[in-house]
């Protein structure tokens, strides 16, 4: 298996991946929010692939942090097609986006999903290191943090989504 930036060759095949991993279309349309607005960081919309075939997806990009508006990392929707899951796609796509991000400089990343499934990652809750999630995070315990070699443990605020991507969910 190999893990590696997505290409415009790809959209079909990253879309049939939410589809099929989310059973309907919300995490598809939100990828494809992401890809279309300044907030979208290519080289890290990674695809695994294995004997050519596009088994998973993960795409990141910048939500703000208020008060100042300065931009981080939220990874998200990561999606493997349910007839490859608990195959280690999924953590494969997670240890490499945390790597690229690293190796990018940047501080940290948020993520709201499973806590018992990204914990294995190094995510814990984002209030307990003073950054409130976004009012419309499913709740505390879903929305995470992963401080990265850069992370600055006097950063605080509140995580807003911007509505050209994730308002489509909300």
């Amino acid at each position: 298996m190999i893990v590696r930036a997505e290409t415009a060759a790809d959209h079909a095949d990253i879309r049939r991946i939410n589809d099929e991993a989310f059973g309907e279309t919300i995490e598809g349309e939100l990828v494809d929010a992401i890809r279309a607005s300044d907030r979208f960081v290519l080289e890290l919309s990674l695809v695994a692939e294995s004997q050519g075939q596009s088994l998973g997806h993960v795409i990141s990009s910048y939500v703000d942090v208020e008060p100042g508006g300065r931009r981080v990392l939220q990874v998200g929707p990561l999606a493997v097609v349910p007839s490859h899951q608990r195959r280690g796609i999924g953590s494969a796509l997670m240890e490499e986006t945390i790597r690229r991000a690293d190796e990018r400089g940047e501080p940290l990343l948020l993520i709201e999903g499973n806590p018992r499934y990204y914990e294995r990652f190094g995510f814990t809750r984002t209030d307990a290191l003073g950054i409130e999630p976004p009012p419309q995070a499913l709740g505390p315990e879903y929305f995470m943090i992963r401080p990265l070699a850069r992370y600055d443990p006097a950063f605080r605020g509140r995580a807003v989504y911007p509505p050209e991507t994730f308002g489509i969910v909300y």
